[in-house]
């Protein structure tokens, strides 16, 4: 009978718990300002690789803010300033001499709501490989948009309806659509941004498994205010509130026996 060393079970330990796992991105003292208003303070979190990270908390508590830290979409906002350090396979996102154009292709987005382009679906999907110079031929973008609307399990649904504008498509389709958008330019990040808020439950069924199947090939992180969306789609939460990260962990360990008080709190629906 084959017995595994000490080391191995050490290191298969370490593997289901997480720690061995990659870091993907990683934001160090990261604060964010609206003007004079602090709107995160010394935020330090590891984005897993090929894991779903779930970011819960109260309305207001900087979570979102903290997600658009990620693709630098706070850049868009006038007065905004991010301070700390977030890397990408340990590389400055905020150098100066980063491409946010190409980053935001790295580390796609997918929003609260539904936002297809009023164009076709083939146009939809085909819209960023062209801009990012990914495809050229005719038999590339009808590749990408089969790969990448199957990727999103929304093929089968609209392979006769391509040329048909993506708006006419039911709010879960459209989420989808947007997502398979977002897989088209090959990120290795998909950041959520509460993507099934909008949807009715057979959508949002329909998304989350989506999403588990997704994190076979990308790093995913999910904004939501459901904790059973984030106790069934994630493997690491992360809790915020006023601003502050008051806890991140494995998500068993997060729902079930979660260090701070205030996790417990809300996580019981117990939160003041």
């Amino acid at each position: 009978m084959n017995m595994m060393s000490e080391a191995a079970v050490e290191q298969a330990v370490n593997t289901k718990a997480g720690a061995t796992v990659p870091v993907k991105m990683k934001a160090r003292k990261v604060g964010v300002f609206y003007g004079d208003k602090q709107a995160l303070f010394d935020v330090d979190l590891d984005v897993r690789e090929k894991h779903v990270t779930a970011l819960i908390g109260p309305s207001g508590c900087g979570k979102s803010t903290f997600l658009r830290c990620l693709n630098r979409m706070n850049d868009t906002i006038d007065g905004c300033r991010v301070t700390g350090d977030i890397t990408m396979d340990s590389a400055n996102i905020y150098d100066p001499s980063v491409d946010v154009v190409e980053l935001r292709a790295s580390v796609g987005m997918v929003f609260q709501k539904p936002n297809p382009f009023p164009k076709t679906i083939y146009e939809n999907i085909v819209y960023g490989p062209k801009i990012h110079g990914l495809v050229s031929s005719k038999a590339e973008m009808d590749e990408v948009v089969e790969t990448s609307l199957r990727k999103a399990g929304l093929f089968e649904e609209v392979k006769d309806r391509l040329q048909e504008s993506g708006t006419g498509l039911s709010g879960g389709q459209q989420q989808r659509l947007c997502i398979a958008r977002a897989i088209a330019v090959s990120p290795e990040v998909i950041l959520m941004d509460e993507p099934c808020s909008a949807l009715d439950p057979i959508a949002t069924a329909k998304v989350e498994e989506l999403i588990d199947e997704l994190r076979e090939n990308y790093t995913i992180v999910i904004v939501t205010h459901s904790m059973q969306q984030a106790a069934r789609v994630s493997q690491r939460t992360a809790m915020f509130h006023l601003g502050n990260l008051v806890e991140e962990g494995a998500t068993d360990h997060m729902f079930t026996n979660p260090d701070d008080q205030r996790t417990q709190d809300y996580i019981t629906g117990r939160f003041g």
